[in-house]
């Protein structure tokens, strides 16, 4: 048997397409029940992993200011030792001058030696003490850094779980709205969707419930009433915006409580 041609969604009438899109809602929520399930972990994870790539970017810098500064000191010790033997030399050289003015000149390159010595020394000291400090800040980062990593995997754990307990009926529902939205007009859906966005509640299309809209609870007029019941039209909550469609059409039973009379009480007859 030849299966049944798909029909257009612009051939659906007003009641296919108004139970189409209650379908569609109806698999959408469950799918943000699943989400609402998962709480505020995918956002926790996201933000762990956000400081823990900022935390990781900032020990990688200061290990490099550390390296910078140890070659430094490096620098100044080897300039320092330089120094040290232009002394040396220097004062070799006095023993033999000819006469004071090499000896006063070899004299002024002593004491500018002496001084870039103690110049160096300086510098030795304070690049070490900046380096004592950028390896305290990078000792302090990588320990906040494995406690966020701890935080992250156990946050990362309790998601895989939900996931996993819940991966598989998600990509069900999924599967069946995308077909159900194949059902649905292009600009029908659109229009869903866009309301749904602007939702709270992420409801787009709302049934009639005790003569208000199902979505913001404002009453609905008798004549509007029985036009979303006829069918005929999409009309939608002109307070919230969101598509209406009758319960029935929904597949959803409304209880009618029926007031209870009172019964008259008879008065009793008194003895004349």
């Amino acid at each position: 048997m030849a299966k049944e041609a798909k029909k257009d969604p612009q051939e659906l009438t007003v009641e296919q397409k108004l139970k189409a899109l209650f379908q569609l809602q109806t698999m959408l929520s469950k799918i943000d029940e699943i989400k609402t399930l998962r709480g505020e972990l995918p956002l926790e994870v996201q933000d762990l992993e956000d400081e823990i790539a900022g935390l990781s970017t900032r020990i990688d810098r200061i290990k490099a200011e550390v390296a910078e500064l140890k070659s430094a000191i490096a620098t100044k010790k080897v300039e320092i030792e330089t120094s040290k033997a232009s002394i040396a030399k220097y004062k070799e050289q006095q023993e033999n001058v000819r006469n004071n003015r090499e000896y006063d000149f070899l004299s002024k390159e002593i004491e500018f030696q002496t001084l870039e010595m103690e110049l160096c020394d300086k510098r030795i000291k304070e690049f070490a003490a900046q380096e004592q400090e950028k390896s305290a800040e990078a000792a302090k980062s990588t320990e906040a850094l494995d406690e966020r990593q701890k935080d992250l995997d156990v946050k990362k754990n309790e998601l895989d779980e939900i996931i996993s307990e819940t991966k598989q009926e998600e990509e069900k529902l999924r599967d069946k709205a995308k077909e159900l939205e194949t059902k649905i007009e292009p600009r029908l859906l659109q229009s869903f969707k866009r309301i749904r966005k602007n939702s709270r509640n992420g409801l787009g299309i709302v049934y009639v419930q005790r003569d208000a809209c199902g979505g913001c609870f404002n009453k609905i007029p008798p004549q509007r009433q029985l036009d979303i019941r006829s069918r005929k039209k999409i009309i939608v909550c002109e307070y919230c915006g969101r598509i209406m469609i009758d319960p029935e059409l929904a597949g959803v039973t409304i209880e009618h409580k029926e007031e209870v009379k009172e019964k008259p009480t008879r008065r009793k007859k008194t003895a004349e």
